[in-house]
């Protein structure tokens, strides 16, 4: 019996990102299992996943947080116990119970994955460790000494430790063997996916009038036409220049009925690109929607003329890819890991050129007939992305691991 131990505790709302990325791995990961394998999902006991009903596929719930000291031994210790569920584990959806240490008794060998940069550093057993990006160490001007610290000790330490490191795209794996020196053969670059939500056969059709889309527009007050951006107001992501650009594109066409869209938490310490907006008189034709709830993103999306994202750096650049899978233009930077999502389906800008952002953004909105073209060419670069790849690239790395 061979027993995947995948570490969800930071999956919390503080994290929403990696929430994401557990449940789509679990959900991809329960039907691939043999009959002799079976995932276990540690997970904060406030915050549990949602997940189908399987016998292969159980929650465990852990008091001690992932970010404690406390963790360096109780995890150790549970993974000593830990040899698989016993018959009848149920996800949570079934109303199945969660288990917990001593209900998962058994011989079995045991494979431990930790989706945040922490994890046990001497576990006892084969690890796996998946690593989004680098930012704190690429943009050190965006946080302070001591937060920089942490993160590269933090960091180096729980490579030290795993086995086997999951980068979520060749950019991240790129990162990571220049920063931290690491056998090339240790890092497998395994690309995310866009959620099944974000589908143009779910919510392209009805981005008009009377579908879900129309209803998003009036719940958020969007124009008739918008361009959008998705994400957080952090300096990286770009959002200064993405005004400027607007202003630029916005006068030179002058569509009264189009607007800039910027959805996204918003983070007080990083007041600039609004301040540039009062400044450069925008006024209405920026809309600031604040936090937008998940499930009207992909209306949000479908619905968009055409989706911006010129960010300085993204370990896998998700919101790309979710435009893409809706059906929306996208205009994305040329740098990173987002050429590697985009393709040849997205206009690829340089992102510290506002003048070249500017004259993208024009020429999309000007030009239905290319509108539509990328509009085709998203959707057939978006489904190259799924979750079932990402899923069976991972149960490889598990199963290398396992024997």
């Amino acid at each position: 019996m061979h027993s995947f131990i995948l570490d969800a505790r930071t999956a919390t709302p503080h994290f929403p990102g990696i929430g994401r990325y557990v449940t789509n791995l679990a959900r991809g990961l329960a039907p691939l299992l043999a009959p002799d394998e079976r995932l276990t999902v540690l997970h904060d006991p406030a915050h549990p996943p949602i997940l189908p009903s399987s016998e292969a596929l159980q929650l465990v719930p852990v008091l001690a947080s992932p970010f404690s000291v406390q963790q360096q031994w109780t995890i150790p210790r549970l993974l000593r116990g830990v040899r698989g569920p016993g018959a009848g584990g149920k996800g949570q959806e079934a109303g199945g119970r969660r288990h917990g240490p001593s209900s998962v008794i058994g011989r079995s060998s045991v494979v431990y994955h930790s989706a945040y940069y922490l994890m046990p550093y001497r576990p006892g057993v084969p690890t796996v460790l998946t690593v989004y990006d680098l930012i704190p160490l690429l943009f050190p001007e965006h946080s302070t000494a001591r937060a920089r610290l942490l993160f590269r000790w933090t960091t180096a330490l729980a490579l030290r430790a795993a086995d086997r490191v999951i980068a979520i795209s060749e950019a991240t794996r790129r990162d990571l063997l220049t920063r931290f020196r690491l056998n090339p053969e240790r890092v497998a670059a395994i690309p995310l996916a866009a959620d099944p939500a974000f589908a143009p056969t779910n919510i392209r059709g009805q981005a008009g009038v009377g579908g879900q889309g129309s209803g998003v527009s009036r719940k958020y007050g969007l124009p008739e036409r918008y361009v959008l951006y998705v994400g957080s107001n952090k300096p990286h992501k770009n959002l200064g220049r993405l005004v400027e650009a607007w202003r630029i594109a916005d006068c030179g066409l002058r569509i009264a009925d189009c607007g800039l869209v910027i959805a996204g938490a918003w983070d007080a310490r990083y007041p600039e690109a609004r301040e540039r907006a009062q400044m450069l008189g925008l006024g209405d034709r920026v809309r600031w929607l604040g936090p937008v709830a998940e499930a009207d993103l992909p209306a949000l999306y479908a619905g968009a003329t055409l989706f911006v994202f010129p960010s300085l750096y993204e370990g896998c650049g998700l919101p790309a890819l979710e435009a893409l899978a809706c059906g929306a233009p996208v205009i994305c930077s040329n740098v990173s890991s987002l050429p590697e999502v985009a393709g040849d389906a997205a206009l690829l800008v340089d992102p510290l050129d506002v003048d070249a952002l500017a004259a993208a953004i024009g020429r999309v909105l000007g030009d239905e007939a290319l509108a539509e073209e990328m509009r085709q060419r998203g959707l057939r670069q978006a489904a190259r992305f799924t979750w079932e790849r990402t899923a069976q690239q991972t149960l490889a790395v598990y199963r290398a691991q396992a024997h």
